[in-house]
This record gives C-alpha cells, sequence and structure tokens, in this order.
C-alpha cells in the first residue's frame, strides 16, 4: 500500500459534477493498493496518515501530525499510483491490486482512518471517474508505504 499525501489548505473531489468529499486545511491523500495488502498494511497506513508529521507546530518546524494540528483527510483510491513504471512509455497495471481485492482494503483504511480520526475524513467514490482540485500548502508532498 502507497499514499501520494499532499498538505492542503482546501481539496475536493467530484464525481458527475456533484461533490462528495470536501475538506478545508488537512491533508490530501491518494491510496494505491497492492496484491498481498491486508490489515498489517491497513494498520501501519493509518497511523503514518494520522501521525506523520508534516504541520507546523509554534516554531514553524514540522512537528505536528493531523490531528495535533486539528486537520481534516480526504481519501482518494487511486489504482494508478501503484502502476509499474519501471520500463517503456506505458504504465503496467499488474502491481495493482484488482479492484475486487483492492476495494475492501481500502474501505478497511477508510473505516480504521474514520474511527481513530474524528475531527473528519472525506472520501470520493471508489472506482469511479473523479475530479479532484485541492491547493497545496507549501507545496508539501510526501510517499509513504506500509
Amino acid at each position: 500500500m502507497l499514499a501520494l499525501i499532499q498538505r492542503v489548505t482546501q481539496a475536493s473531489v467530484r464525481v458527475d459534477d456533484n461533490v462528495v468529499g470536501e475538506i478545508g486545511p488537512g491533508l490530501l491523500a491518494l491510496v494505491g493498493i497492492e496484491p498481498g495488502d491486508g490489515d498489517a498494511q491497513v494498520a501501519r497506513m493509518a497511523q503514518r496518515l494520522l501521525g506523520y508529521r508534516v504541520f507546523a507546530d509554534a516554531g514553524g518546524r514540522m512537528n505536528l501530525g493531523l490531528g495535533e494540528a486539528g486537520g481534516r483527510l480526504l481519501l482518494i483510491s487511486q489504482f494508478t499510483l501503484a502502476a509499474d513504471t519501471a520500463s517503456g512509455m506505458r504504465p503496467g497495471f499488474s502491481t495493482a491490486a484488482a479492484p475486487d481485492l483492492a476495494e475492501p482494503v481500502f474501505n478497511q483504511l477508510l473505516q480504521t482512518c474514520r474511527a481513530r480520526h474524528p475531527a473528519g475524513v472525506e472520501t470520493g467514490r471508489f472506482g469511479a471517474h473523479m475530479v479532484v482540485s485541492l491547493v497545496n500548502d507549501g507545496p508539501v508532498t510526501f510517499l509513504l508505504r506500509a
């Protein structure tokens, strides 16, 4: 499992011209599920998403996690993140979990984050064509692996 996280001042996701998820300050996480991902990866990724220190403390240093900063989380499933891009000019998707395997894992991550982060967790719609808008704060962007 991997997640591309971006610290944002705001972010939203639309499906069919309808906003289905929206946050103010917090993190946007694009999540790719790989074959074999399960409980251990979900637990580790939830811990990292909610605790990764990318928010400024009183001294201006990145020392606060999402919960400490009071931010919200927007989780978006993105199978292309798990693509094999090592060779050629076209991505391969054998390194991404099939949708029927990935969706339950993504939903488990979503539920785990919601249970641990009462400040708010939003999401898009698994498998849908989504239009994601964001204002990256910093810019601050990291690739996390679980």
